[in-house]
């Protein structure tokens, strides 16, 4: 199978995690695109979405399912998602579209974090995709300079404003083995609006698109950890 047949295999898979009735928490990428459409087939049997980014509710409205403000939902039973990469303990470093502020706030409303994604996208170790970090633009240099001092290599995405109106650096050459701890470290810098380690919202359940069809990964309980 294509990496597009493999990401549209996972898209209608998530559709058995989606309760008639519910509010629906969907994210951003090609994958999500994928899950979107094929969402589409039973719009009429949802109250709606709660959407992560301004592209994926473009698509929602598209296909006619009605996008609700995050502030006005009390309920959230389920969000899925896509993954730059996803651990075997269901930690995941996300944000390449970068929505991963919007994502990691939607995450946490939800019940379960349902995460779609080729078998690429499997790793024992997170890291060898960059590491996003949405920042403030002007805490930009200094938010650099403490990450080279994690023994990472920032740049600056160039061109890319967030839907909240800020900047994103990557970091390559991070070798992630406490996902935990190092979320809740770069978390903490002023200037840092989130990094793209989903640790503490790591997925519950991921549908994983492999050759051989979807292969369910079951991390075991709700997607937030103390």
């Amino acid at each position: 199978m294509t990496q597009d047949e493999l990401k549209a295999l996972v898209g209608r898979a998530a559709l058995a995690y989606v309760e008639p009735g519910s509010v629906v928490g969907v994210g951003t990428g090609s994958t999500v695109n994928c899950f979107i459409d094929a969402l589409a087939t039973m719009k009429d049997r949802i109250t709606g979405a709660v959407s992560s980014s301004e592209k994926s509710s473009d698509r929602l409205r598209m296909h006619g399912i009605r996008v609700l403000d995050a502030n006005t939902v009390d309920e959230v039973r389920v969000y899925i998602d896509g993954a730059d990469e996803i651990d075997h303990a269901g930690n995941m470093i996300k944000g390449g579209g970068a929505a991963l502020t919007r994502e990691k706030i939607v995450a946490d409303r939800a019940e379960r974090f349902i995460c779609i994604a080729d078998q690429s996208k499997l790793v024992t170790t997170l890291g060898a995709f960059p590491l996003p970090v949405e920042v403030i633009p002007m805490a930009a240099a200094q938010i650099a300079r403490k990450l080279r001092a994690l023994g990472g290599e920032p740049t600056l995405r160039h061109g890319v404003v967030t839907d909240n109106g800020c900047h994103i650096i990557d970091v390559r050459g991070l070798s992630i083995t406490d996902p935990a701890a190092m979320e809740c470290e770069i978390n903490q810098w002023p200037g840092v609006v989130t990094v793209g380690i989903f640790a503490r919202n790591r997925a519950s359940i991921c549908l994983l698109g492999t050759a051989d069809g979807v292969k369910t990964l079951d991390f075991g309980g709700a997607s937030k950890t103390a």
